[in-house]
């Protein structure tokens, strides 16, 4: 029989899963991979703002990495450093000026291990309710900007010319990849999260003729990780967190010698 509490982590891990996993396939199609753990290393700002000016965690996380997400448009659109330089310079200089300001605040206490990598055993039947209505409304946007986003993955100028805006179909993709950072953050962690979201999709990358069959099987191979990581969790007293991420690995490596579907899906 198995305790409340692991059926609650179960639940709300499969709910990040099945939200992480579609949008994952965007970011291993457009080659975004260090994006995704720049967004990851500015949570811990997010929770110092949280904790400075006493709002939610989550909204202080979603507010900072959407920043970060337009800093990074802006910055961008000047040409004298590349997309990866200025990835490591926001990345770290959000992670540097989260700890300065936590250390500067001595009346607030974090468990900076649970806010790296998570703590999915105490999530509460609140927290399981903000991720499956909040994952309903990233996976309603995606599905919203799902041919324009596709699109611009394919051929931006392409895209611009049959009017599809594939500038404001990246900053609304990363608004909501800011979403899925601050719902995620508290179960596997913000280090972690930049895992389920680029394994599962690689994974199904292997196996799908279409990008829409992709993003299924994505969530499929994500869901699958957070069980798989769990159970073995709960049989080996390993971290919930770190566990889910190895399972998801076995899977990817496992998923390497199988033969794969009749086309990979390249982007």
């Amino acid at each position: 029989m198995l305790e409340p509490f692991f059926l609650r982590a179960l639940a709300a891990g499969i709910g990040v899963a099945v939200m992480a996993g579609p949008l994952g396939c965007f970011i291993v199609w457009r080659r975004m991979a260090y994006f995704g753990d720049t967004m990851a290393h500015s949570a811990l700002l997010g929770i110092a703002f949280a904790f400075l000016f006493e709002i939610e965690p989550m909204l202080g996380v979603f507010a900072v990495a959407a920043l970060v997400a337009l800093a990074l448009l802006l910055l961008q659109r000047r040409p004298t450093l590349s997309t990866d330089a200025l990835l490591g310079i926001l990345a770290h200089a959000t992670l540097a000026l989260g700890l300065v300001m936590v250390a500067a605040m001595p009346w607030v206490r974090i468990d900076l291990t649970a806010l790296l990598f998570g703590d999915i055993l105490a999530v509460s039947h609140a927290d399981i309710l903000a991720v499956y209505l909040g994952g309903a409304a990233v996976l309603a946007g995606l599905a919203w900007l799902w041919r324009p986003l596709l699109a611009a993955t394919v051929n931006p100028e392409l895209a611009a010319a049959e009017g599809l805006r594939p500038e404001r179909s990246r900053a609304l993709f990363m608004l909501l990849m800011a979403g899925v950072i601050a719902l995620a953050m508290k179960l596997v962690g913000v280090l972690l999260i930049t895992a389920l979201l680029i394994i599962p999709a690689a994974t199904a990358r292997r196996f799908a003729p279409t990008p829409e069959a992709m993003a299924g099987l994505a969530a499929v191979f994500g869901a699958l990780s957070v069980a798989l990581g769990l159970f073995g969790s709960l049989e080996a007293d390993t971290p919930s967190g770190p566990s889910i991420v190895v399972a998801a690995t076995a899977i990817f490596l496992t998923s390497l010698a199988i033969p794969r579907g009749r086309a990979e899906t390249g982007r």
